[in-house]
């Protein structure tokens, strides 16, 4: 089965999304995207064992620091699902992406143009 999802998304792979930190994500919202997600094991099968649970801490560390900015905590947003689920990590690109779109460009994309 070939997925496709919207060319906007830009895929990066990592062993765990345990090891996705918190610095990854302001960062690449500083490089210019207008979101991002995490999409991480179910919760309680992750290989490492809670991996994806750090990463959830981190995902919600994010959209606090996003809030007191003043900016959409919705540009961040953590995913659990199994790697049989490749319909549905689809599905949610589409929807991270309609949802990005709705919002608007970042604000932080916009200061740094300037």
């Amino acid at each position: 089965m070939r997925l496709t999802y919207p060319a906007e998304v830009k895929i990066i792979q990592v062993p765990c999304t345990g090891r996705v930190d918190i610095i990854h994500l302001l960062n690449a919202m500083e490089d210019g995207a207008d979101g991002v997600y995490v999409a991480g094991c179910l919760e309680g099968e992750c290989h490492y064992i809670e991996g994806n649970l750090k990463a959830k801490r981190k995902v919600k560390y994010v959209k606090k620091i996003l809030e007191e900015l003043g900016i959409e905590s919705e540009r961040v947003e953590m995913y659990n699902l199994s790697s049989a689920q490749g319909a549905r990590f689809a599905e949610i690109a589409n929807e991270m992406v309609d949802q990005i779109r709705q919002l608007g460009p970042t604000p932080i994309k916009n200061s740094n143009a300037a």
